[in-house]
């Protein structure tokens, strides 16, 4: 994580001085560049910040070793739904959610109703709980 924390520090400190000397390149003629460019280093400090405080919250990584092998990093990443028929759902339901504000707001609203089923059924798809089907 030592690393990754570094290379977005990085891209952060990049992106900022890019921000005048575009600015300056461009003769300052349109703005749309150096604001990307600074929400951009704002990403990359968010994320570098981020990677930071997470950094101290757990041991080394294996990738930190600097005699570290690939194989230290093996080993079980978490729990992945191995098929799952809802992002299939959101998906249609987002399609019909941008029909609607082309056609009308009647359409709108119906896709609203079905994108709210199926981000519920996509969140709890593996709740196991006490009032679980």
């Amino acid at each position: 994580m030592k690393v990754m924390t570094r290379i977005f520090w990085s891209l952060f400190v990049f992106c900022l001085a890019m921000v005048p000397l575009y600015g300056i390149w461009n003769n300052w003629a349109e703005l749309a560049g150096p604001i990307a460019l600074l929400l951009t280093a704002f990403m990359m400090a968010l994320a570098g910040w981020y990677l930071g405080v997470t950094e101290k919250k757990f041991t080394n990584a294996p990738e930190d070793d600097p005699v570290g092998e690939i194989t230290d990093n093996a080993g079980e990443y978490g729990f992945f739904t191995p098929y799952s028929w809802w992002p299939l759902w959101l998906g249609l339901s987002c399609a019909i959610l941008f029909a609607g504000l082309a056609v009308g707001w009647w359409l709108f609203m119906i896709g609203v109703v079905i994108a709210g089923w199926a981000l519920v059924g996509w969140v709890f798809e593996h709740y196991r709980g006490e009032h679980a089907n």
